[in-house]
């Protein structure tokens, strides 16, 4: 009986248990913005083809992309291609070897190397230790002249030895390959092994790094990646760094080959503390974290481990998300890195071949951007800021709510209006003592947020029994009855930084008729959840309308009390305004910056990544094609049972957007345009949001509509929102996307100039 018992408790908790796991699996939209990023690099030249490996607690994500090779035949880049791993070498061979053999008693951080090299004995050089080699602060230059004309390992070795100092060693951080050079001859000296054989025997086998090594054999060469097309041919199965080629190709700083599988052995080796996947033991546990750890001076900015790069200019592969402390990594000269995190027990790894055909190519915000988004998909936070981020309710909040004590208060707010601990500022104000709350005032969508319709009725707060009158209905103004009894107006409503979002109307609506009943007018500010540097988008013109209430661009990058403060200046409001401003927050910083949690402020808006589409996808809101209400995904995707998508997307893909790919897609809203019909559209997928204009690229998807759908696409409403004829007259006339939006510019700047003395932080 037990046995069966034992089974039906298994089976009724099965779905409880699957359900966590999938809590924990790799979030798609983030795996799609890698793609994204590395197809973008391959289609810009910059790179020609890369692998990419992305692990946390056993779970995998890995991928080829492109080609290994362009020219002079173009070959398809494979999971088992072969890698110059370039500098990847110094933390792969020669730091696990050098660590080897302090292990083994034969060697001491804090031995002078002259005691392994006698001939490394120029004036200072008895001052340069093993630590100083390994963290880059010998005091030693970079590299070996290029303008000298030498050959061959000893001479290498000699020149090596024959460098001056540049200065003292440990006071400055100089990323060189000739400390390496030095660190691969002691391992030469000390176990009677050149590199190869050393590390080969002690890591690359007892790891099962098959394919790992230096000087790859001939067999190999079809799976390896080229580099660079050479006068003498193209540089392929030999190592790409001059140095080291001319050293004969196994040196202490570059000549090693490997795999993204062999890698990822690699990375978890270092994630066992030492130990093999079958708990076999090759490096001692408080190696790796003294590895690992600041092993540099603490006077330095600059932080290395032993031979790990901690925080320096080169940590790139870090991308935005992953943690500062903790964490570490390395770079290879030919497009190369990884970057491992023990506090999520997780690794990224970039392969690539960025100087094929040419020295060209390039992988810096390639970089970034796949260690960003990599991290994102592990469901990783992003760092919280040094110091917290406040939003205005915060803020009075800790001034114990001073500045509204014995004044009758009317709230202008909805469930967005929440305390970084969550409390709603209904609850807050109705709670403080002093304060009198007399009148709720809802925006679209309700008190709470829900709904989405075209009247939002008078209600009852249930929680306080304070009525509720709606600002979306009748003349979406508070009326002088509403007004009669209170002293002030409070506004804490987020905004999403676009102009067409209807709560900045509210908020102008609000305030003049707080000026007309002569009350006063506090803002509690709140980010710009799109930060506040982008402006976009051409200025609205015409009469104002509830969705263009005011000359602004599409994209203003404004906070709500700026935008309060701008309104009380150029329409001469008579208004007492005060602001209740952030504190912790800089134009810079996005949402997810911030530590502040995300919440819906719309049904539709359901997510950071739809809000910084939504200035452009938006614009097709009134038109015949649908903008994803009605899918999961609303702003993240367009479509119509008449659109073409591949035709649509080539048209997007001829205008090099930047920051934004795209991909075809099938869906069936349930809801709003084309509901329950079959539609074919284009995906969105952003993987560089500090570059992607979402304005640009609302005035793309309607150039290409136009122009691929002219008997089906409905192009008038458009205008509805956009509110600027002569672009309307620009996509009629079927202009150019640059022509298009040069006309945006004058209105732009002085826009910029507009908003110059009313930005209220830096």
């Amino acid at each position: 009986m037990r046995p069966l018992l034992l089974l039906l408790f298994f089976v009724t908790l099965f779905p409880f248990l699957a359900r966590e796991a999938a809590a924990d699996e790799f979030i798609p939209a983030h795996l799609e913005a890698v793609d994204a990023a590395v197809n973008a690099a391959i289609a810009n030249h910059e790179i020609p083809g890369a692998v990419v490996w992305i692990e946390r607690d056993g779970q995998q994500y890995k991928k080829a992309y492109g080609a290994r090779q362009t020219t002079p035949k173009v070959e398809k880049m494979t999971l088992d291609t072969i890698f110059d791993l370039a500098s990847l070498t110094k933390v792969v061979a020669t730091t696990p070897s050098i660590l080897k053999l302090i292990d083994e008693g034969k060697l001491k951080l804090e031995d002078p190397v002259s005691k392994f090299v006698p001939e490394f004995n120029k004036p200072g050089h008895e001052r340069v230790l093993l630590r100083n080699l390994l963290t880059h602060t010998s005091g030693l230059p970079p590299g070996i002249p290029r303008d000298i004309a030498w050959n061959g390992y000893a001479e290498g070795l000699k020149l090596s030895c024959a460098m001056d100092l540049r200065q003292q060693p440990g006071t400055k951080f100089v990323y060189s390959d000739v400390n390496f050079i030095l660190l691969g001859e002691i391992v030469k000296r000390v176990s009677g092994k050149d590199l190869n054989a050393f590390a080969k025997r002690n890591f690359f086998d007892p790891l099962e790094m098959e394919d790992t090594g230096f000087l790859p054999k001939s067999r190999l060469r079809s799976r390896i990646a080229p580099t660079e097309l050479e006068p003498a041919g193209l540089v392929r199965g030999v190592v790409h760094d001059p140095t080291s080629r001319l050293m004969g190709g196994i040196t202490g700083h570059a000549g090693c080959f490997g795999t993204a599988d062999d890698l990822a052995k690699y990375a978890r080796f270092w994630l066992r503390k030492g130990m093999t996947a079958d708990g076999g033991r090759l490096l001692k546990a408080k190696l790796i974290e003294a590895a690992t750890s600041r092993q540099s001076p603490a006077s330095l900015e600059d932080r290395r481990g032993l031979g790990w790069d901690l925080q320096t200019s080169f940590s790139t592969p870090r991308g935005e998300v992953l943690p500062f402390e903790g964490t570490y990594g390395h770079t290879g000269w030919t497009g190369t890195s990884l970057w491992i995190d023990p506090s999520s027990h997780s690794f990224v790894i970039l392969l690539t071949n960025r100087n094929h055909p040419t020295e060209q190519g390039n992988v810096h915000n390639l970089r970034i951007e796949v260690a960003t988004q990599a991290a994102l998909a592990m469901r990783l936070q992003r760092p919280a800021p040094a110091v917290p981020v406040l939003n205005g309710i915060d803020v009075l909040k800790k001034a114990q709510f001073a500045p509204l004590k014995n004044l009758r208060v009317g709230l202008i707010t909805n469930h967005t209006g929440l305390s970084r601990e969550g409390e709603t500022t209904i609850d807050l104000l109705a709670k403080a003592p002093g304060v009198q709350l007399k009148a709720l005032f809802s925006p679209e969508h309700g008190i709470r947020g829900q709904l989405d319709q075209e009247q939002i009725k008078d209600a009852r707060d249930e929680a306080t029994g304070l009525p509720v009158y709606s600002l979306y209905q009748g003349t979406r103004k508070p009326t002088a009855e509403q007004l009669r009894d209170l002293d002030i107006l409070v506004f804490d409503i987020q905004d999403i930084g676009c102009r067409f979002y209807t709560y900045i109307g509210t908020m102008l609506n609000a305030m003049e008729a707080a000026s007309e009943a002569g009350l006063r007018f506090m803002v509690l500010d709140r980010i710009n959840p799109l930060s506040g540097i982008a402006v976009e988008g051409p200025i609205c013109e015409g009469e104002p309308k509830f969705t263009s209430i005011h000359p602004l661009p599409l994209r203003h990058g404004m906070t709500v009390g700026e935008l309060a403060k701008l309104f009380v200046a150029e329409k001469k409001l008579k208004l007492p305004l005060e602001i209740v401003k952030l504190e912790g927050w800089n134009r810079s910083m996005w949402q997810d910056q911030t530590g502040l949690k995300w919440k819906n402020p719309s049904p539709n808006m359901r997510s950071l990544e739809a809000a910084n589409l939504y200035p452009g996808v938006a614009l097709l809101e009134f038109t015949n094609v649908s903008v994803g209400r009605g899918t999961d995904t609303p702003f993240l995707l367009i479509g119509a049972p008449w659109m073409n998508s591949a035709k649509v997307l080539a048209r997007l893909q001829e205008e090099k957007l930047p920051g934004v790919s795209f991909a075809p897609v099938k869906f069936t809203p349930t809801s709003s345009t084309h509901a329950g019909k079959s539609c074919q559209g284009v995906r969105f997928v952003v993987f560089d949001r500090n570059v992607f204009t979402p304005v640009l690229l609302g005035a793309a998807l309607i150039r290409a509509l136009h122009l691929e759908h002219a008997g089906d696409f409905n192009l008038e409403p458009v205008e509805q929102l956009l509110r600027h004829p002569a672009t309307l007259g620009a996509f009629k006339s079927d202009a150019p996307l640059p022509k298009l939006v040069k006309g945006w510019g004058a209105g732009l700047e002085k826009f910029q100039k507009r908003r110059e003395g009313i930005l209220l932080y830096r």
